[in-house]
């Protein structure tokens, strides 16, 4: 979408449009603060000013809002969907890699959990740019076995990454308990941290934690559906 007149500007501020962050700043001639078009705040259209950028916002006198923080950098994600026989996945990366790999009935819902989980983010719309990446992760999917070298850009606490880093060490056909991956990283005792890592995992089918079940070899749950893991698990050849 251009917002290159006013009245695309206005819509975007109205409707919060997140794609609109970075393209150019608002300000409020009542409060004197200049803003994202993202902010939360809802001024009125008269008292609104448009700027390209957050020079031109303070030299008319403006400061910057303390609620959306026009002045710092925000990381970009780009993002698209793609239909897999498990349902709709979402892909979204950063310039470094992988952020996130999400698995459900409906991509709409995907795209709006995306949004909850990275507020801060200017989230941008890539089929054409995230094509490749896009169609490894869906090949990964129909085939968790074949393994896939991508690049990943999964933050967390250290104690989340060891647990990461320890999922994706399972190979597949293969399973582990919670209570296995917690001695493998050294930690025996933390074995609720490790199940609240695996509910943390960003990158579904990537860092496998639906190769994790119960100390009995049960279906524990699994984020994206039980019987999402359940197919993962028969297509590795692992007891599911």
């Amino acid at each position: 979408m251009a917002y290159d007149t006013d009245d695309a500007r206005w819509t975007a501020v109205v409707t919060r449009d997140q794609d609109a962050d970075g393209e150019f700043l608002f300000a409020v001639t009542t409060t004197g603060v200049y803003c994202r078009p993202g902010c939360s705040g809802r001024p009125l259209r008269r008292n609104v000013r448009f700027y390209d950028t957050a020079r031109a916002a303070r030299a008319d006198g403006f400061r910057a809002c303390k609620r959306c923080r026009p002045d710092e950098a925000r990381e970009t994600l780009r993002w698209t969907t793609v239909a897999t026989d498990l349902g709709a996945a979402l892909v979204a990366a950063s310039d470094a890699g992988l952020r996130a790999i999400t698995l459900g009935d409906d991509a709409a819902a995907l795209r709006a959990d995306l949004s909850a989980r990275f507020p801060k983010a200017r989230l941008v719309q890539d089929a054409g740019g995230l094509g490749d990446l896009a169609a490894k992760v869906r090949a990964l999917i129909a085939d968790p076995t074949a393994g896939a070298e991508l690049p990943l850009d999964d933050r967390g606490t250290e104690l989340q990454r060891a647990v990461w880093k320890a999922l994706r060490a399972i190979p597949p056909g293969r399973t582990a308990s919670y209570a296995e991956v917690a001695r493998a990283i050294g930690r025996p005792e933390a074995v609720r941290a490790v199940a609240q890592a695996c509910g943390a995992n960003p990158l579904a089918v990537l860092t496998p934690c639906h190769r994790v079940v119960r100390s009995d070899g049960g279906l524990s749950g699994y984020r994206w559906g039980v019987e999402r893991k359940r197919a993962l698990l028969v297509r590795e050849g692992a007891a599911a």
